[in-house]
């Protein structure tokens, strides 16, 4: 089964030029996300992409929709929620297509390898900056489902009047 991820683009090379819009629909083949929370392999992916000719390279903009498998950080509820990232990437047909100064050493270009691109790099990587690396329940708009579970630090709005005990021993000092 071909990767969602993977577009066929010989017709927009060869062709009038102008945009064309997908959808595919398939499974991941590769975990896409950050250690706490991802899309898992397996896991059903939506991709609707505007593909845009450039003459020797092609412009990709996609979204991807799936469904997350991770772990609040704080309570260890489970969590899967829905989630999209918006992909946009410029693919080389021909190694010069795009040239600078001998001197620039950017990212490299991705490539059109034989007639398909492949966004599966590209979308790991707006995922890796997108979702958070210790994600909670209320990053998604959940509640924590465990009451025992303390507030961080400075946040559980309730004055207390007796020393933190982390500073106990510091009270010989008086």
């Amino acid at each position: 089964m071909a990767s969602p991820l993977v577009f066929n683009v010989t017709a927009l090379l060869r062709g009038s030029g102008m945009p064309e819009q997908r959808t595919q629909t398939g499974v991941s083949e590769e975990r896409i996300g950050v250690a706490m929370i991802a899309i898992e392999p397996g896991t059903e992916l939506t991709v609707d992409a505007t593909l845009t000719p450039l003459g020797e390279g092609i412009m990709v903009d996609a979204t991807v929709s799936s469904t997350l498998t991770g772990q609040c950080s704080r309570c260890l509820t489970e969590l899967h929620p829905a989630y999209e990232v918006t992909v946009n990437e410029v693919f080389a047909a021909s190694e010069d297509f795009i040239q600078g100064d001998a001197g620039d050493d950017e990212d490299e270009i991705p490539q059109v390898v034989g007639d398909d691109i492949n966004l599966t790099q590209s979308v790991i990587d707006a995922a890796g900056l997108d979702l958070p690396f210790n994600p909670t329940c209320e990053y998604f708009g959940l509640d924590c489902g465990d009451d025992e579970v303390p507030a961080p630090d400075g946040v559980s709005g309730e004055e207390d009047d007796r020393p933190d005990p982390r500073w106990a021993g510091l009270e010989k000092f008086k």
